[in-house]
């Protein structure tokens, strides 16, 4: 696949994934946004190509410790010491070589070399070549780390994660654990979809068939909502642009169904009309999946406030909640540090999904993995606590909290909530829906965690509080 034209210009797809790539290696923003942008920015591009770049970008930064410890095998220079832009060329040409077999091992050399020369460094496109045609020769004898010997370099070189996190997860997890959700986050992820709590029965058969008809396989999925595959770009599926669906993770999807928030909706409804409106916050809601939930939830009968820190962050909950016909939503920027004593002991419902390391989503953010830090661990984990100290006061006296994470340590996890219920008048209350029992498995009273490759979801961790009367 080498370049799509439009009218007398033209776009090389793989030089286009190298500056992407070579951009966030540099740390300027998140690959994946700079993936999503450059996509929109490309849009003409058929179906076909935009698969083939985002497999190439998405794969080269997943495996990126995984690459760089094969070329080692076959270059006379180490991977660390080559210049940025041709370790990049040869991982790119690595990665479709050993992972992409639409991709004839001669096109990856050849496109690689010419890049190289393109770029300016035809003195080194005979390294380039040299490198790749070695590893085509010889890629059924790369040497791995021996398990027994090495077991968490092993990890480690086998799933692409650095070692610190492989042996973090073997303590609390154990070996065969930690390998099986190391290989889950390395598998690709369908999308999974809520459908809209104001559509009736028949519409969401109707639209479950709709989405079908459109070349996507719909299924429900094993916790919540549907998983889609086959998707060519959601925002122009039947239903979407209506609102009658959202992108959002099952595990995303718990939080609201955990609160019980239906159930406190029909008691409500059952009081006096001027008790009946509840009131949802959520202190840290972008992108906005939980709070627009809350919100269609409330089945008319209260509203949501969803705050964050950024114009930009509370534009996409607005509009989110505009798509999906939500009036009882309402956005505004603060920052959750912040106390606001207009809000003292006025909610029913505190969401606080608050900042994490994101380990549990490096299956669809992969370069999380080279950007946390075991110091960046316990700098999130202090600013929970100040986020906790201030929004606890909050909830209504018999009120709920839920503290939830993306990640899978212990420390912005299990240990958050131990410390949160030895400071403040709360105590862990039983979550309101069923949950399989591998969520449940080990883990306090109140607490569900979901680890990738368990139950479909990304990795996850919801702890429910009740304040006291």
């Amino acid at each position: 696949m080498e370049t799509k034209t439009r009218g007398t210009g033209s776009v090389d797809l793989r030089a286009l994934a190298l500056d992407l790539l070579l951009e966030a290696e540099r740390g300027t923003d998140y690959e994946n946004r700079l993936l999503k942008d450059t996509l929109e920015k490309y849009d003409y591009l058929d179906g076909r190509e935009k698969a083939f770049f985002k497999r190439l970008v998405d794969g080269v930064t997943e495996r990126r410790l995984q690459l760089d410890y094969i070329l080692d095998q076959f270059s006379s220079l180490p991977a660390r010491k080559m210049k940025p832009l041709i370790r990049c060329i040869l991982r790119m040409g690595a990665y479709q070589i050993l992972f992409m077999d639409g991709v004839p091992d001669s096109a990856a050399c050849n496109e690689a070399v010419k890049l190289a020369k393109k770029r300016r460094f035809s003195q080194l496109s005979g390294f380039v070549n040299g490198v790749l045609r070695k590893l085509c020769a010889k890629k059924d004898a790369i040497v791995w780390p021996d398990r027994e010997e090495e077991p968490v370099r092993f990890l480690s070189v086998r799933y692409s994660m650095p070692e610190w996190i492989v042996e973090s997860w073997v303590k609390e997890y154990g070996m065969e654990r930690t390998q099986s959700m190391l290989a889950a986050l390395l598998e690709r992820r369908p999308l999974t979809i809520r459908l809209s709590e104001r559509l009736s029965e028949e519409e969401k058969k109707a639209l479950l068939e709709a989405l079908r008809k459109a070349g996507c396989r719909v299924t429900p999925h094993p916790l919540l909502g549907y998983v889609l595959e086959g998707a060519e770009g959601v925002a122009s599926l039947p239903g979407f642009a209506e609102g009658a669906f959202t992108v959002q993770d099952a595990a995303s999807m718990a939080v609201a169904e955990c609160a019980g928030i239906r159930e406190l909706v029909r008691l409500r409804k059952q009081e006096k009309e001027e008790k009946a409106g509840l009131f949802v916050l959520d202190v840290c809601a972008a992108p906005g999946g939980k709070a627009c939930q809350a919100a269609e939830l409330l089945d008319g009968a209260g509203m949501v406030l969803a705050r964050d820190l950024t114009e930009g962050k509370i534009s996409y909950i607005r509009d989110n909640a505009a798509r999906l016909r939500l009036p009882n939503l309402h956005a505004q920027i603060w920052d959750a540090q912040t106390p606001d004593e207009t809000l003292l002991e006025r909610a029913d419902v505190v969401l606080a999904d608050l900042p994490c390391s994101g380990l549990g989503v490096m299956g669809r953010k992969a370069d999380i993995r080279y950007r946390v830090s075991p110091e960046g661990l316990s700098e999130v984990a202090g600013l929970q606590r100040r986020i906790l100290s201030t929004v606890w006061k909050y909830v209504k006296p018999g009120g709920l909290l839920l503290y939830s994470t993306c990640t899978v340590n212990r420390e912005e996890n299990e240990d958050m909530a131990a410390w949160f219920l030895r400071q403040f008048p709360f105590e862990p209350q039983e979550p309101a829906m069923a949950l399989p029992a591998s969520c449940r498995e080990g883990e306090p009273e109140g607490c569900v965690r979901f680890l990738p490759g368990e139950n479909g979801t990304d990795g996850f961790f919801i702890a429910v509080f009740r304040r006291k009367d």
